[in-house]
């Protein structure tokens, strides 16, 4: 499973999320605490997503190769700092390519988008969804990958001026009923708001003075994180947190 992670406050460096904390993104690329779902480390790519301070379009640093290896990270984490930072660690699902472009965030205008988890029976379960979604969309998504096609939903829908927090909703219950059992955590962001679902892993949330933090696991062992449920829609900003279930979003 991948791992991922998303926080919106006072401008920080990169290698305060990435690097410095005990359970940090990195140590979970190869040793990662939650294991449900299977695989031990998260090799296959990763990426982070930050907002400039002088406003714009989120940047992106992403590669196709385990985020231990890259030698250029560390030193751009700790140059760099933002109010609002989306990074995740790849674990692909057999059968999916190894590339740059299928490691999230994924992409467009204000928006960052990640996915933790995996769509079951891919691609057959979900070809009636991605036969809905224009021909353009999918000659043009990033990857063939089962993260690159829930982006491209979750995309239609905010094109269309839906809500974001109903888009990944209903994304991700229009997935599940079309492919049971998948695992369906996303993350989505603009800089400002952070919209997650809670399907199928683990998500916790760190809330603290004008900031607030969001992540697969807690990286460190701070008493303030805070397991979000099952089946639970996320929509945090860094001045509060709420809590509904999916089906409310």
């Amino acid at each position: 499973m991948c791992r991922h992670l998303a926080y919106v406050g006072p401008p920080v460096s990169l290698r305060t999320l990435l690097y410095d904390p005990p359970y940090s993104l990195l140590r979970q690329s190869w040793a990662p605490r939650d294991m449900r779902g299977g695989g031990t480390i998260n090799a296959d790519g990763f990426g982070v997503g930050w907002y400039p301070a002088g406003g714009g379009p989120p940047v992106r640093y992403r590669r196709g190769t385990p985020m231990w290896s890259d030698v250029t990270l560390p030193e751009l984490a700790a140059t760099t700092s933002s109010g609002a930072v989306l990074a995740a660690v790849r674990s692909a699902t057999v059968g999916m390519p190894v590339l740059d472009t299928a490691a999230a965030p994924f992409a467009e205008g204000p928006w960052l988008f990640s996915h933790n988890g995996v769509v079951r029976g891919w691609p057959d379960t979900v070809t009636g969804l991605a036969g809905r979604l224009p021909v353009r969309d999918l000659l043009t998504l990033d990857a063939p990958t089962d993260t690159a096609l829930l982006w491209a939903l979750v995309r239609d829908r905010l094109r269309a001026g839906e809500d974001p927090a109903r888009a990944v909703a209903e994304t991700v219950l229009r997935v599940a009923a079309a492919a049971p059992g998948s695992r369906l955590n996303l993350l989505l962001t603009d800089g400002r708001t952070v919209v997650a679902s809670v399907a199928g892993h683990a998500l916790s949330i760190r809330q603290a003075t004008g900031a607030v933090l969001l992540a697969s696991e807690p990286h460190d062992d701070d008493p303030g994180w805070q397991a979000v449920p099952e089946g639970r829609l996320v929509v945090a900003t860094a001045a509060g947190t709420r809590i509904a279930a999916l089906a409310d979003g």
